[in-house]
């Protein structure tokens, strides 16, 4: 099924369900895909599915790593602490959360070149592909989902030329102790968390991992798989930044 909208041609909307060997080339990949399709010019769109095998940290673009990650947990641990292309703040993944991606092309959805508008957009679609889990789920703050009060999602994205990236977590089996444990409390916290810890702020929603995958499958209408993925760009972006402490950890 391909998702029509307003009488344009239906998007051509892939799927990728990859997880790649080491965190670093899961990062990258997303970038990757976005350079993909900035490359290829209009219409090139991909919905990416991906779950760490070991628990990680990720921080956003702009993150000063000592406001928000207890660096020393982390190394204590054996940890990977990565730094993502695209804002927002620090996250800890793992077995248990899963990570999606979305590329999207600004001529075949011009609306999401506002930002805000994008986030709407995307949030929109996870939350009414997950309705039938909660009717409580929805958007709070920027750039979260959450059931009722208490968030299972947070996201990000970076926008280029013709197409944005917008990826996040969806927490359903996450050891949510895992949180308080590597991450400090936040400087930036959205309204609605109250100044609530970690603890009491963040959930697992309570699905399968087979059910999610199929729900967010079925909200992007990605019913077909892509048979390749940019592994040279992959390397390259390995190599030149994510396997390094000089971008990761960078002040």
């Amino acid at each position: 099924m391909r998702t029509r909208i307003r009488g344009m041609q239906p998007f051509d909307l892939r799927l990728l369900d990859l997880t790649l060997p080491t965190p670093a080339e899961n990062l990258a990949l997303d970038e990757a895909l976005l350079d993909e399709a900035e490359a290829a010019g209009t219409g090139h769109e991909v919905l990416r599915l991906w779950e760490p095998e070991q628990t990680l940290v990720v921080v956003g673009r702009g993150s000063q790593v000592a406001q928000e990650v207890d660096l020393a947990a982390c190394r204590r641990d054996g940890l990977a602490v990565l730094r993502r292309g695209s804002g927002g703040a620090a996250i800890v993944s793992g077995r248990g959360c899963l990570m999606y991606a979305v590329v999207l092309s600004h001529a075949l959805r011009p609306e999401l070149r506002s930002i805000d508008a994008a986030h709407r957009h995307v949030l929109g679609t996870l939350a009414g592909g997950l309705s039938r889990f909660s009717a409580d789920i929805a958007r709070r703050g920027v750039s979260d989902l959450a059931i009722g009060e208490r968030k299972f999602s947070g996201n990000s994205l970076r926008v280029k030329r013709t197409h944005l990236l917008y990826h996040g977590t969806l927490l359903y089996d996450f050891p949510l102790a895992a949180i308080s444990r590597y991450l400090i409390e936040p400087p930036r916290q959205p309204e609605y968390r109250h100044h609530r810890a970690h603890a009491s702020f963040v959930t697992n929603l309570p699905v399968s991992r087979e059910a999610l995958v199929r729900r967010v499958i079925e909200a992007w209408g990605a019913d077909e798989a892509r048979p390749t993925w940019p592994e040279r760009r992959v390397a390259e972006l390995v190599a030149e930044k994510y396997a390094h402490d000089a971008w990761n950890l960078r002040h």
